[in-house]
């Protein structure tokens, strides 16, 4: 039986949907993966063999074939341990597949069938929502991270026990709930400009380069209080907005940098690289695209200190 599952992969800081194809025919039984995977989309035939028999799945004593599309886009990570997981569950009849078209899956799976969190999934979220996605099923731990898109259904579980059940059973399950104190600005232990005393021309620089977006350019001996000042710039920015938050917030998610899933960020970013740092490190990129650290400082402050 061929089953099909939505999942994405991230392409630098944008999402792109994916298509889990999962066959089940005739022949020695096995695994094989197609469509460009990495070693770790290639390793999860193993994770998912595992947690799928650990949680009580028998698993398919056939040849199984799985076609990640569009064929032509590398996907990489363990973000798509849930869907071919499900894939599975659906071929081999085991779980109801209504649903499958509407659902977009992503998370990783621990050899005990117990989902882990992955890193990305907010500017996923948002991608799945502008194609009209009707909800997304992701790891417990990744819940709130995702439902602070407006207009989302998130369903977070963890473990595939709990997934297998909201598929035959939907309405029994309840969606995860927006937390609106996400939104809440917290400037407790935050560098402040008012703490400053003195400083008057330097301080009279910094709110011009704010209220009108300006660059700035600090000289002065070591220890006149140059970085000391850069630090604070933050502290009189305007409070980002919500479409403001959400962007910077995307970014950080797909860097792994989110300190505290399910928030937004909701203070402006400060970035300090080292004077050494390198040209990729500043611009982002690689053989497998990361922001760099002016995508990081996007809507704050990217501090270059020579």
């Amino acid at each position: 039986m061929l089953a099909r599952v939505w999942s994405a992969s991230l392409m630098g800081i944008d999402a792109l949907k994916v298509g889990v194809e999962v066959d089940l025919s005739g022949g020695l039984p096995g695994v094989v993966i197609v469509g460009l995977p990495d070693t770790a989309v290639q390793e999860s035939r193993e994770r998912v063999k595992a947690a799928l028999k650990n949680a009580g799945f028998p698993f398919p004593m056939r040849k199984v074939v799985i076609n990640l599309t569009p064929a032509d886009l590398r996907k990489e990570g363990p973000i798509f341990d849930l869907p071919i997981s499900v894939g599975i569950l659906a071929a081999a009849e085991q779980v109801q597949t209504d649903a499958l078209n509407d659902l977009l899956f992503l998370g990783e799976v621990s050899l005990d069938g117990s989902l882990r969190a992955v890193a990305g999934v907010l500017p996923i979220a948002a991608a799945a929502q502008k194609l009209g996605i009707r909800g997304l099923v992701v790891p417990a731990d990744n819940g709130r991270e995702a439902s602070v898109v407006p207009g989302l259904t998130v369903y977070g579980f963890k473990h595939m026990s709990e997934v297998a059940d909201f598929l035959n059973n939907p309405s029994g399950h309840s969606p995860v709930a927006y937390d609106d104190r996400s939104l809440e600005t917290n400037h407790a232990g935050a560098l402040d400009l008012r703490d400053v005393k003195g400083q008057a021309q330097a301080r009279r620089a910094l709110e011009i380069a704010a209220a009108g977006g300006h660059n700035l350019i600090f000289v002065g001996p070591p220890g006149s209080g140059k970085t000391m000042l850069a630090r604070r710039l933050p502290s009189i920015l305007p409070p980002l907005q919500f479409e403001e938050a959400l962007d910077v917030t995307q970014i950080h998610s797909v860097a792994g940098l989110l300190k505290e899933k399910g928030t937004l960020v909701n203070t402006r970013p400060f970035r300090s690289p080292h004077h050494s740092a390198s040209g990729p490190s500043l611009v982002g990129g690689g053989s497998y695209p990361k922001p760099g650290e002016i995508s990081l400082a996007h809507r704050g402050v990217l501090f270059l200190n020579s």
